[in-house]
């Protein structure tokens, strides 16, 4: 069996600058600070003596190429990213960047925010530009209906709320 894997699909290079900046501090703190301790953790290990039994050497090992593929990721990733700098001029439509609220059928309500594919957080509500839900709430407004076919079957909602500023009161993680 090869290591080969089919590419992934292509996602949008949309991101908030928040999103961003998250990600450049994720790259930074992998490069300066946990390699370098994984590193000296592999040396110190190795000068334990012999290295095919030595499940701290082999633990470290492992860390460092896990730690070096998101490098390699993140180090290719952010210079094709675009950062949506400016609002929508039609703000109370939901678009890239927007926090929205939606009401079900059976009368529930769920927060959501449209963000790119790198910075998508579900315990937030935080859903990819590409995800099918966010492709069926773009370009709607408040009072504005919407279906989108779910694995759980066809879902119905009604938009309640759009807003391009953070709400006072963040969601919890669920």
């Amino acid at each position: 069996m090869s290591r080969w894997r089919p590419p992934g699909e292509i996602s949008s290079t949309l991101i908030t600058v928040t999103g961003l900046d998250r990600l450049q501090r994720e790259l930074d703190e992998l490069w300066r600070v946990r390699r370098p301790e994984v590193v000296s953790a592999i040396t110190a290990a190795a000068a334990e003596g012999d290295r095919s039994e030595n499940a701290e050497y082999i633990y470290r090992k492992k860390q460092l190429a896990e730690i070096d593929r998101r490098v390699r990721y993140l180090s290719k990733r952010i210079p094709s990213l675009r950062p949506a700098t400016e609002l929508p001029t039609d703000r109370s439509a939901i678009y890239f960047g927007a926090w929205f609220s939606v009401e079900d059928d059976d009368g529930s309500e769920h927060d959501y925010r449209i963000v790119g594919a790198d910075e998508t957080d579900a315990g937030l509500g935080w859903i990819s530009i590409d995800a099918p839900f966010a492709r069926a709430a773009l370009k709607r407004r408040v009072d504005d209906e919407f279906e989108v076919q779910t694995p759980q079957g066809l879902r119905r909602c009604l938009v309640t709320r759009v807003c391009y500023e953070q709400p006072l009161v963040a969601p919890t993680r669920k």
